[in-house]
Parts: structure tokens; sequence; C-alpha cells
């Protein structure tokens, strides 16, 4: 069973920035796509940044030009560079790995998500 392990985390204020990391226990190579999505209270999760197999990034409008999801050197880690960070950011933050195989069939791992509070 694979492993997906957030961290990073916590309280800052407005205009502050966070590093988020996301460990498999697989090399994130093996992944179709790695993705960071959140959650605010009361609102549906949502895609925040997203990173292929091949090194292709997307983002979501919302975070454009402030946030800038990479992958680790040791590729086995995702990692969600949150800068400028607003108080609408404040959500819990999951990421999420997808293997897609032949004829549609995928796996997808989710973490337990770790808590950015944006908050003076």
């Amino acid at each position: 069973q694979v492993q997906v392990v957030e961290s990073g985390g916590g309280l800052v204020q407005p205009g502050g920035s966070l590093r988020l990391s996301c460990a498999a226990s697989e090399s994130i190579l093996g992944f179709t796509t790695v993705g960071w999505y959140r959650q605010a209270p009361g609102k549906q999760r949502e895609l925040v940044a997203l990173v292929t197999s091949e090194g292709v990034t997307s983002y979501a409008d919302s975070v454009k030009g402030r946030f800038t999801i990479s992958r680790g050197n040791a590729k086995s880690a995702v990692y969600l560079q949150m800068n400028s960070l607003k108080p609408e950011d404040t959500a819990v933050y999951y990421c999420n790995a997808i293997r897609v195989y032949g004829l549609g069939s995928r796996d997808s791992y989710w973490g337990q998500g770790t808590q950015v509070t944006v908050s003076s």
C-alpha cells in the first residue's frame, strides 16, 4: 500500500510564506500526477496545483504567481511553496498521487492533510 504523508502546515500571518511537503513511499516519478488540494470549512475540496511525471505543472487561478509546486531531487517528495499568503488560503491541504494504467484504470492515494491557517 502506498503511503502519502503531508507536513509543513501551520499558522502564518497574511503576506507570509509556508512550504508544504508531500512524501510518498514510492518514487514520485512512478505516479502519473501528484497534486495539492485544499478544503476550507463548508467548501468543497479544490485542486490547487499539480505536477505530472513529465514535470508539467498547472495551478488554480487563485494561486498563480504565489504558489509553486516542485519535485524534490530525491524524487520521493513534492513540495508546495506558498508565498504572499492570504486569509482565504486557510484550509486543510491534501496531497494526492495518481497512477493511471491502461483502459482507464487508476489508483489514487491521499494523505491525511495538513492545516494551513493565515491570520493576524
